[in-house]
């Protein structure tokens, strides 16, 4: 049984004229084609059917010229072409492949040849229906079929589409192979301009090599989607999958620079091209988009700021009476004296207090403050602690700086560089660094996170502590994130260790816009000598949600319910990581507890389980923020729906590919600027 390849090939393309010897690094198309074809292991010989008209002897002359059988038959009739190739090559099995595809990949080649003799029909495919990318297309047929279609076909749409006849007759039999996945939208041949610039930037890509397979074509466009964008066609198909938060999103994206307001919220760093986006209301640990789908936030609950919750009624019904009785005015509001009062009470080491509505301010505001106290311009930091120019100036020294600290890869772009060499990092537990920072600097002020990911070692705080005592520094705690997470204010009281100020936010008023910054009334002070002012820092929504928040929290004892949730979570993880033998690491608070796959596929990993999570109503990740709604039974669904991601997660450490699971591209983990 002799097995033919049969390429269909010609030059008189109407959308693409010569698209067929068109150079792809420095070989022509067919060449290409043809190179790639040649590794089938069950072909036997491959032949190139080409027109008659002259316009193709420059298309003969290169066929020939590599090595291989060139024939040439009616320009129209393309069924009579490939008929009277196959005849005077002798085949009992036909093999068609057309001169479009130069990502023919061999390997599926030889699928469906093995599927013809298996199945023993007249005609496989991997194209009815189609679930492979467009430009893989392959049909096999018996030498007979295609004798039959040449004799009894008559119109010129059969004559001309080869197997059309074969397709649409019930006298043939017919069996297909199918992917796993839908792959169909994608578009991989050459038909245009556009398709072209596709081809060359994949060979390109893979340069010098061209006998790539087309799972790895598949995990470039991945990996790299822009290599595959010029094709508007295949753009158009994408979007018709997009639900509405992405088809919104990417609306957005052309008229707010990055697309949104918040990094930590763009879809890219969950699961691009799928991620729902945008909610239309939250309650509980509940979500629901614009399509009115539901799910479970197992993910980051607002970035850390709903500790009781999505919408807790007696939070949002003090908002409300405040929306009612007036939210602004030419005077103050006296929540903003009652907020200050409590905070104090809470952390006696303080004496006054200053409100903002963001971390970042808060962290800028600080900054300020500790300056005008200490009178020197140098600090020291360890941790995140906003955007402000102060803090990314750090990458003015060392464009690595703030990798650590975070979010590596933050550009400095607009940061005047004559704030180099003000702002210095030190690593967490690391106190030689910091204090060598200190003898080699002037620092006035030392500014860190308490706690993100590691328990303090060997006494770390109290060095910190001792050290800015010696050398008259303002020693900062930026709990943003980590306060009212394991006690009832900032977690510092918890390492019995205090500031001379610190900065809390997020949690402090469970989804309303506010935070504070609170210190010792002689640093406090100088925010009088320097000017700190902002009309909506007077607004009295802020200081209305955290009075009632704080109160809240205080009865429901919060941190101790989050503390204890969190744990029970990482028991899941752990629980699952030895079941299917998958080496994890478990890190953050409790309260903020994270893990990571000790593998070089973490970030594959953490997209795919997104991507299931997402289709069995989770939204989840790697990460949780811990709420007081996160109940035994919601916990309970979350173990049962993430085994199963686990354990195919499981197969890939042990030699399956994560590639052929991943419908969209592997999240981001960095600072990006978007296209």
């Amino acid at each position: 049984m002799k097995t033919v390849a049969i390429v269909q090939a010609r030059m008189g393309s109407q959308r693409l004229p010569g698209k067929v010897i068109s150079l792809i690094t420095t070989k022509p198309m067919i060449e290409l084609l043809l190179s790639r074809l040649s590794k089938s292991k069950k072909i036997d010989e491959i032949i190139v059917a080409i027109s008659e008209e002259s316009g193709n002897d420059e298309l003969e002359s290169i066929i020939l010229s590599l090595g291989y059988q060139c024939f040439r038959g009616s320009e129209k009739n393309v069924l009579n072409r490939y008929y009277n190739a196959a005849k005077k090559a002798k085949a009992d099995i036909i093999v068609r492949i057309t001169g479009d595809c130069p990502l023919v990949d061999a390997e599926i080649v030889d699928d469906c040849i093995d599927g013809f003799k298996n199945s023993k029909v007249d005609y496989f495919s991997n194209t009815k229906p189609r679930s492979y990318p467009d430009g893989l297309d392959v049909a096999v047929m018996s030498f007979q079929s295609i004798k039959k279609a040449n004799s009894e076909a008559k119109t010129m749409f059969d004559k001309e589409h080869v197997t059309s006849y074969i397709l649409n007759s019930k006298d043939f039999s017919k069996e297909s192979i199918q992917y796993s996945q839908d792959l169909s939208y994608l578009r991989w041949t050459v038909d245009n301009q556009e398709d072209l610039k596709v081809i060359k930037n994949i060979f390109n890509y893979f340069s010098p090599n061209i006998y790539f397979n087309w799972k790895e074509v598949l995990k470039l466009q991945r990996l790299k989607p822009d290599l595959f964008l010029s094709d508007s066609k295949n753009k158009s198909k994408i979007n018709k999958n997009l639900n509405s938060g992405q088809k919104l999103y990417k609306k957005a994206k052309n008229i707010i620079p990055g697309g949104n307001m918040l990094l930590s919220k763009r879809p890219e760093m969950f699961l691009p091209e799928k991620w729902p986006s945008y909610y239309s209301k939250s309650k509980g640990c509940k979500i629901w988009d614009l399509d009115g789908n539901e799910f479970i936030d197992m993910s980051i609950m607002g970035i850390g700021t709903n500790i009781l919750g999505y919408g807790h009624p007696e939070v949002d019904e003090a908002v409300v009476q405040t929306i009612r009785d007036g939210n602004m005015s030419t005077l103050n509001c006296s929540e903003e004296v009652n907020l200050a009062e409590k905070l104090i009470e809470l952390h006696p080491w303080a004496g006054m207090v200053r409100l903002a509505r963001t971390g970042g301010e808060a962290n800028a505001i600080a900054i300020r403050i500790a300056r005008a106290a200490s009178g020197r311009d140098k600090v020291a930091v360890c941790g995140y602690h906003g955007w402000h120019d102060w803090y990314l100036s750090a990458n003015l020294h060392d464009n690595k700086s703030l990798n650590g600290h975070l979010l590596p890869g933050l550009e400095t772009k607009g940061v005047p560089q004559n704030l180099r060499n003000t702002v210095f990092t030190f690593n967490y537990n690391k106190f030689d660094e910091l204090e060598a920072l200190v003898n080699a600097h002037d620092i006035g002020t030392i500014k860190m996170e308490v706690i993100r990911n590691s328990e303090p070692e060997r006494n770390f705080l109290n060095k910190v502590r001792k050290l800015a005592n010696s050398k008259n520094i303002i020693l900062i705690f930026d709990e943003c994130t980590s306060g009212f997470r394991e006690t009832y204010g900032g977690i510092h009281k918890k390492y019995d260790v205090e500031p001379d100020m610190a900065m809390f936010g997020k949690a402090l008023g469970n989804g309303y816009a506010i935070t504070s910054i609170i210190g010792k009334s002689e640093i406090m002070n100088e925010a009088q000598s320097t000017f700190i002012s902002s009309t909506f820092w007077t607004e009295r929504i802020g200081p209305t949600a955290a009075i009632k928040t704080l109160e809240v929290m205080k009865r429901e004892k919060s941190w101790e319910k989050i503390t204890k949730i969190g744990n029970e979570i990482s028991k899941i993880w752990k629980k699952l990581s030895n079941k299917y033998q998958l080496p994890l690491t478990v890190y953050g608070l409790s309260a903020l507890i994270k893990f990571k796959f000790n593998s070089k596929l973490n970030l594959e990993y953490k997209t795919f389980i997104t991507q299931e999570m997402l289709k069995k109503g989770f939204l989840a990740a790697d990460s949780v923020y811990v709420c007081i709604e996160h109940t035994p039974d919601i916990l309970k669904s979350y173990e049962h729906a993430l085994d199963s991601v686990f354990e195919i997660i499981a197969e890939c450490e042990n030699g399956r590919s994560i590639y052929d699971f991943l419908d969209v591209p592997v999240c981001n983990s960095t600072f990006r600027r978007l296209t």
